[in-house]
Parts: structure tokens; sequence; C-alpha cells
């Protein structure tokens, strides 16, 4: 074991997480260039460690393994310690060691996740996970975001609970916590299924994800938008592959999200139910299930990680200089923000799918996997889920931000290193859409799949200009929604109502029960217990004159000098001092008999 840990170096996962620990006590470039460092040192060992397992852990005759490491999680490793370096490079000029530990902690977590082995393993760094990030969005230090991350981390710890029982469960009947294929085949399958479905944001259990995203602060969104849903994608890739009903929750995962996004006037909240459709095409990838599916899915997930996060950084750099993020308070920043804006456009064209842009290359391979399948009508929500994109992604995000009316702001560009970070995910958007073999050699399964063919390429364009003209429709019309102040109902409306019902019920019912229990035990009986243990001699002693009393009266009886004695007793109702001594002495032998 030891060997193993020297000749692999040390797991990925505890360098981010060590390393975010001595973040506080570093200053000036040499913190910038630590921080920058911790996924450089990361990746270099990903690329090099061979196959198998590493970094195992003995504990109480349990082996934690933090290094199970083969073509799936390999890829996955790669893009998340990718993308670390370029959120970092993001965040660089934050003057929040919180925010350095937290987005560093979270990112080390999820290559916990990423490589776990066992299930314990898994649910430690799935739970660091949940906590860290919490601190991304506490961090902006508003009301809303305070609200935000207490509803955010009450969700995901109901949801860890949710994966720690159903873990509990499986390995009382499989009698192991080896992390692999599962399927849903019981009640520990299901709750599995079900803790980490939350973290992917599936309906109905998605609105967390709206709701706390938009409150982070700049950076921490842009971490936000990288790890928790995409962790999920692959922890149910490597699970539940080829389970039918997420074929159908993925379907409607692409499609759900469109409207509301199309409504929104939040950029950020608009991008939030982007990145929800574009996860559901990865859970339709998955829910397929066969080589073409599981490659599409995995791409996707690597490029969707890029251009999301450029998406984010580019919102963010604008939310970063004028302090608005609405649609209805932007427009005209192109004029101040070229680059910004042009980076925007490189990540909108990638989530889109236009030809020769990083999503072009793996969303077709999932779509094309429907069609392969023959699942029509999961085609036909495909394809209306990627026009759709266009219209809120594509062409809204950018269009109220940038262009559309000008709202008189005059900025500037972002920090150098706010540029470079954009700079830096927007190239591998437009070297991936090119050149896609480089990325197709790393995924799970050798790739048979040529996307420039005619066929997709038309048939691409095509969708692109029908929800282009979708939106210049709106546009033309003075309908758009965005430009309506207004605050869209989700699934989330029934637990926001339903938890104050649950909170009258609690109020009027346990706490109910618990004034009665208050009244009756914790007043009521102790009163009856000390008015007893105050009078027990006497009430013993005139219980037992009341019939000897009642029989010498009754029965015309000359009391003796003891009935006499009792008699007065009686109707002065007090005890001899000498008499209450003797009862206690025999009530407590009694006492010592029946213990020892």
């Amino acid at each position: 074991m030891v060997q193993s840990m020297l000749s692999t170096g040390i797991a990925p996962s505890l360098i981010f997480i060590v390393g975010a620990l001595l973040i506080p006590f570093l200053k000036g470039r040499f913190k910038s260039a630590f921080m920058l460092s911790i996924p450089v040192l990361a990746f270099t060992i990903l690329v090099n460690i061979p196959e198998g397992k590493h970094w195992v852990f003995s504990i109480l005759d349990y082996d934690l393994i933090l290094g199970r490491v083969d073509r799936l999680s390999r890829i996955f490793g790669y893009i998340f310690t990718i993308i670390s370096f370029i959120s970092i490079t993001f965040a660089l000029k934050v003057d929040d060691d919180v925010q350095h530990v937290s987005g560093l902690i979270y990112a080390g977590a999820t290559l916990g996740v990423t490589f776990a082995g066992d299930f314990f393993s898994l649910y430690i760094f799935w739970e660091i996970m949940a906590v860290a990030s919490t601190f991304l969005i506490l961090a902006r230090k508003t009301e809303k975001s305070q609200t935000a991350a207490f509803r955010y981390i009450l969700v995901h710890l109901f949801g860890g609970l949710l994966l720690l029982v159903g873990i509990i469960l499986y390995y009382q009947q499989r009698g192991t916590l080896e992390f692999d294929y599962i399927g849903l085949n019981g009640v520990a399958s299901y709750l599995i299924f079900a803790g980490i479905a939350l973290n992917a944001a599936i309906p109905p259990l998605h609105p967390w994800l709206k709701d706390a995203y938009p409150e982070a602060t700049v950076t921490g969104a842009v971490f936000l938008s990288a790890f928790t849903t995409k962790s999920a994608v692959y922890v149910m890739a490597r699970t539940f592959p080829g389970t039918e009903l997420l074929i159908y929750l993925g379907a409607m995962m692409t499609a759900l999200p469109i409207f509301y996004a199309v409504l929104e006037n939040d950029i950020r909240r608009v991008l939030s139910y982007s990145l929800m459709n574009q996860v559901g095409f990865m859970m339709c990838g998955i829910g397929i299930g066969t080589q073409l599916a599981i490659n599409g899915t995995v791409s996707h997930a690597f490029c969707h990680i890029l251009y999301k996060a450029l998406l984010f950084m580019a919102a963010g750099s604008v939310l970063h200089m004028t302090g608005k993020i609405r649609c209805t308070d932007l427009g005209g920043l192109y004029k101040t923000m070229p680059l910004t804006c042009l980076f925007c456009l490189v990540g909108s064209a990638s989530i889109s799918a236009f030809p020769f842009f990083s999503g072009f290359i793996s969303k077709s391979m999932i779509v094309s996997a429907a069609a392969h399948n023959k699942l029509t009508f999961i085609w036909l929500i495909l394809q209306f889920a990627s026009a759709g994109v266009v219209d809120h992604a594509g062409i809204k995000v950018p269009y109220f931000m940038f262009f559309g009316h000008d709202s008189g702001i005059r900025t500037r560009e972002p920090p150098l290193n706010m540029i470079i970070a954009m700079g830096i995910a927007a190239f591998f958007c437009i070297f991936i859409g090119i050149f896609p073999k480089p990325l197709y050699a790393i995924l799970p399964f050798p790739v048979d799949y040529v996307p420039y063919t005619a066929a997709h390429v038309v048939g691409q364009l095509q969708l692109l200009m029908f929800g282009a003209l979708a939106f210049c429709l709106l546009i033309l019309s003075g309908n758009y929604p965005a430009e309506i102040r207004a605050i869209n109902l989700d699934t989330d409306w029934f637990y926001r109502k339903g938890s104050r019902l649950i909170y009258a019920l609690a109020d009027r019912g346990l706490n109910g029960i618990n004034r009665i229990c208050d009244k009756l035990f914790a007043r009521g009986l102790p009163d009856l217990i000390g008015g007893f243990a105050r009078k027990a001699s006497t009430m013993m002693i005139l219980g037992f004159m009341v019939p000897v009393r009642f029989f010498t009266r009754e029965n015309k009886f000359s009391p003796g000098p003891m009935g006499k004695h009792l008699e007065a007793i009686f109707e002065s109702g007090t005890v001899p001092l000498g008499v209450s001594v003797a009862l206690a002495a025999i009530f407590l032998a009694g006492v010592m008999i029946l213990l020892y």
C-alpha cells in the first residue's frame, strides 16, 4: 500500500483539500502561484498514473479506495482539474480566503467522488462537496444568498441521507460496498438513485439549482456550474447505465427548463435553467446506455463544463463590473466590454451546438444514439430541446447583456485574470469543435462516429435557424417575456408552501402534545409525587385508621389505650416523628432486600 502511494503520488483529491487548508497562511503572488500549481500537479498525476486501484487505506478491516482509475473516471478527472485551473485563474483577484478554500475543497471533493472505489469513500466526499459549495453561496453576504444557502444545504443533506440509507441497505443485501454498476432492482437502489438524481437536478428535484447558483459569488458560480451536477452525471453513468427510466427523465429535463429560461429576467438564472437542459441530454444518454450514448454523454459533460463555465464567467464579469445582472438592466455593453462579449458569443455558439464549436461534436452523439435505438419520440424531444437552447442560452444571454437596447452603462473590461480564464475556456470550446479526435481518443469506448457529415451539419443548421427565427419573431413583436419583471413559480413552490403547512402542523400538533406533556409530567406529576412524599407517612397511617375508626364507632366498641392514641392521631391529622422514621426505615430495608 505504502509503495503504491509512493509510486503514484498523492491522491488528487487530497492535494486539493490539503492545499486549500494552507491558503490562509500564504500571501501575494506566492499564494496565486500556489493555488494554480494545485490543479497542475493533480493533472500531471492523472496523466501518468496507470489504470487500476490506487491510494488504498485499510481502516478497521475495511478498504477505502481513493483511486479507482479507468477510462471513465480518468476523463472526468481531466476535465475537473482543467476547469479547476480555469476557475482559480478567474478568482485570483478575489480577496477572500473563504472563497478560495471552499472552492479548492469543493474541487478536491469532486475528484474524490470521481475516483472513489467504494461507496463509503464516495459518501464522505459527497457530503464534503455539499458543505464546501454552500460557503460559495454564503460568501456573497446578502440576505438572499444566506437564505438560498440555507435551503441549498438542507436539500443536499436530505439527498445525502437518501444516499446513505441506500448504501447501508445495499451493503446489507450484497455484503459489499464496491462502487460500481447497481441497476434499479430494489429499495436500496432506488434510494441511491434518488440521492444521485437530486444532485443532478433531475425534475422535480431541480429547484435548488436555479435558487442557489444565481445567488453565489461571481467566482463561486463558476465552480458551482462545473462540479455538483457533473459529478452526479459521472456517478449515474457508473451505477445506472442503461436504466430506461433515465431516458424519459432526461428527455423531460431537456424540455422543461426551456420555458423557464425564456421567461427569466436574471441572466444567471437563465444559465441555471440552461444547465439543467444540458444535463438532461446527459441523463438521456446514460439511460440509452449504448457505447455511442455513453461516449456522447461523457464527451458532452466534458464540453458542457467548459462552455457553461465560460458563460457563467462572462455573466459574472458583467455583474462584477456593473453590479447588474438582469436583462432589463443591461444592454449595449459590447461597446466597452468587447472581449467579454466575444467570449460570451463563443460560449453561446458552443452550447447551441454550432458547427466548429464543442457542443456540436458531443450533443449530436446523444441525439444519434436515440435515433439508432429507434426512440422516435425521445429523438423529437431532443431536437426540440436543441432548438430551444438556441433561443435562450444561444441568443438571449448575449443579446440582452451586450446588444439589445442601450442601457447607458459605460464600464471597462474585467481584470486581466478574468480575461485570461475566459480566453482559455473559449480556446478549448473552439479547438475541440474543430479537432474532436483528441477528445474522442480518451472516451470510455472506442469511437466510430463522424460528426461532420452533410446530414449532421445541415440538420443542425436547420435547428439553429429555427431557434433564431423564433427569437427574432418574439423581439419584433415586442412581446419577449424577458422584458417583463416577474417571479416564475417552479416545483419548489410545493415544498416552500408545504414547509409552512408542516410547520403549522408541528406547532399545533407536536407542540400541543408537548404542552400537554409539560402540564402532566413536567409540572403535574412532580407536584403530585412531591405532595405524596411530604405526607406519605401520615396518609399511610390515616389510611389504616379510617377503617379502625369506623369499626370502633359503628360497633360501639370501647377503644383501649392504643385505640385512643390512634383516635387522637386521626383527630389531629398529624403523625409522631418516630412513626415516620420507623416507616421510612422499613421502606428502605425493603428496597435493600429487593436490590441485594
